[in-house]
């Protein structure tokens, strides 16, 4: 018997304009962790989706258990006990929670002659597999009801309901808590007992340190090589990832905002009882001011508060000096604010459409030559300016976003937003998901930017992973009010769960050498009454109507209400789409 469960060899995969795996392999053994790390851009997913049948390669080899395979499709490779839990989420919000685990592989029964869906034995397998893996979550409940965070916990209970022998997880621990990485880790540790081989990539040192057994290292689509964990520092690995010696991962502290207020914020609250509420701060001209909280802190809800994307009930802001109201992302943009957006798939690119459209589309009314025509020799200057300055890697500029890295996606939508010349730049969470070369370069873009402007960064929700790691002291706040102004020098607890949970979960101190001009900490509010409650199957929750409609323009409510034939009638929402 072989001592490899999976051999890749020789793997070679080009799309149009770039040569994502050169020669690439990569060997797992049972019961190990093998960790595949590289920059963004690598080919660290390609060369798990060439594993998992989603691409087909160009050239090279997979034998598993010893024999040669081909496998064409990810059904099949299903079938022969290879699951992978993929970085971008691909859940159907709509079904329960046990449809999304058993996709394809329903349990059915007989009922005559028809072959029908087994639901009860669906649910029960689910609840069962879920309290195998010690997870809170309702098996009845829709899938879009659930945080990012569970949806993440429910891809891995899907994982290993296959009973799979290989299993590859790409980036897991993107959206997940201290707890829930915890929870991930015991599972993983479950599997390597049972003697299944598994793949983790992550970016995050701390994690490999503590789960992988050995490292493959990959660098622009090559294999660098293969390593033991415990016989590799930090340093070595991410030496190896970059091909240089990283020593200003954090830029010098040696900033010093002026006394002139950029942003004050005052009682700033939601439409929505359980979100932010009362929030109030100031930022300063030339201040990086970090705002961190857990998962359900409504730290991102804040920030598109600001920007005009949510409503809010009550509260002011000032910009230079001047009060500002702003209603809606256009208003905030005539004042400018500049976003940089949480989910860059989803609400950062335009997908579809090439690296030049993207980065130049914030800037049109500068580009235009005329007064409606485009000069498109200026735009292709801007982003070859672009593309040198924050070193994109991009075949052409005609190229689709999409097919990018997540690192040059990342970096070309700072070129996009920073080219406007901003007042206040807001940055939620930039470097989700990226390696530490592109955490590095982005690091290096946001201070460069600072002199002349404020920034608001919103950072991770676990300790110790920085809550804005760029500068000289945190504020702390609880629930948008701010406590408590502590120097670099000293240690600071986190004050992001209550008191009593502090001890327990939370017992370490941070050091503050590596911290953003000012952090804004946000603790989680309790969750509403109505969600942990358990109603009856057909009980129906009562309708409050003022608060159901609380959001809605009274113009509209009162056309429903005198019209009810029109408000009984579903009304058919137009798609769009992008030509």
């Amino acid at each position: 018997m072989s001592e490899y469960r999976l051999v890749m060899k020789g793997v070679v995969k080009t799309f149009p304009g770039v040569k994502a795996l050169d020669h690439a392999q990569l060997e797992l053994r049972p019961g190990k962790v093998m960790a595949l790390m590289g920059e963004n851009g690598a080919g660290k997913s390609t060369l798990m989706k060439c594993m998992f049948g989603i691409y087909k390669m160009d050239e090279g080899e997979i034998e598993y258990e010893g024999e040669k395979v081909n496998i064409p499709t990810p059904l099949d490779a299903l079938n022969r006990g290879i699951a992978m839990v993929h970085q971008e989420l691909q859940p159907i919000p709509a079904r329960t929670v046990a449809e999304n685990i058993w996709l394809g592989r329903y349990p059915i029964k007989k009922a005559g002659p028809i072959t029908i869906v087994d639901h009860a034995k669906m649910y029960k397998d689910t609840d069962d597999l879920l309290k195998k893996l010690k997870l809170d979550i309702n098996s009845h409940a829709k899938l879009g009801t659930l945080s990012i965070a569970q949806m993440q916990m429910v891809e891995i209970a899907k994982a290993v309901s296959a009973n799979c022998k290989v299993l590859i997880l790409d980036e897991p621990t993107s959206s997940l808590t201290a707890n829930e990485v915890e929870s991930l880790f015991r599972i993983m540790n479950e599997l390597k007992e049972q003697g299944v081989a598994l793949v983790y990539i992550s970016h995050k040192m701390d994690e490999i340190k503590v789960i992988a057994d050995e490292v493959t290292i990959m660098r622009d689509g090559h294999y660098i090589g293969k390593w033991d964990v415990a016989n590799m520092t930090k340093e070595q690995i991410i030496a190896k990832m970059v091909g240089r010696e990283l020593s200003n991962l954090y830029p010098p502290l040696e900033n010093h905002p002026s006394d002139e207020i950029m942003m004050k914020v005052e009682d700033f609250t939601s439409i929505h009882p359980r979100s932010f509420r009362h929030c109030s701060f100031e930022l300063k001209k030339g201040e990086i001011l970090g705002v961190a909280g857990l998962v359900g802190a409504q730290r991102t809800e804040l920030m598109e508060g600001i920007f005009g994307l949510r409503a809010h009930t009550a509260g002011k802001v000032w910009i230079k000096g001047q009060e500002v109201t702003i209603k809606q992302p256009r208003d905030a943009i005539q004042k400018s604010v500049a976003l940089l957006t949480e989910d860059r798939r989803a609400t950062g690119i335009m997908g579809v459409l090439s690296v030049a459209d993207n980065i130049s589309i914030a800037s049109l009314d500068a580009l235009r030559k005329g007064p409606i025509m485009l000069d498109n020799k200026k735009i292709l200057d801007l982003v070859a300016t672009n593309k040198e300055k924050m070193a994109i890697k991009v075949p052409s500029p005609k190229t689709q976003i999409k097919s990018l890295s997540g690192g040059n996606q990342q970096k070309a939508i700072i070129a996009r937003e920073i080219d406007k010349d901003p007042k206040l730049l807001v940055a939620v969470q930039p470097t989700r998901g990226l390696d530490v070369g592109a955490i590095e370069y982005i690091h290096r873009q946001i201070v460069a930017e600072r002199d002349g402007l404020g920034q608001v960064l919103v950072e991770p929700q676990r300790p110790g992973d920085g809550a804005g790691d760029l500068g000289d002291f945190q504020r702390v706040g609880q629930a948008g009010a701010v406590e408590v102004a502590l120097r670099r020098e000293e240690d600071l607890r986190f004050l992001l769960e209550p008191p009593e949970r502090l001890a327990v979960e939370h017992p370490v101190a941070v050091p503050l050498e590596h911290r953003a001009d000012g952090v804004l900490f946000l603790r989680s509010l309790p969750a509403p009454a109505c969600i942990a409650e358990r109603r009856p199957r057909g009980q129906r929750q009562p309708l409050d109507l003022f608060g159901a409609c609380a959001h809605i323009h009274p113009v509209s409510l009162l056309f429903s209400l005198v019209f009810p034939p029109l408000r009984a009638r579903p009304i058919p929402m137009p798609r769009l789409r992008l030509l």
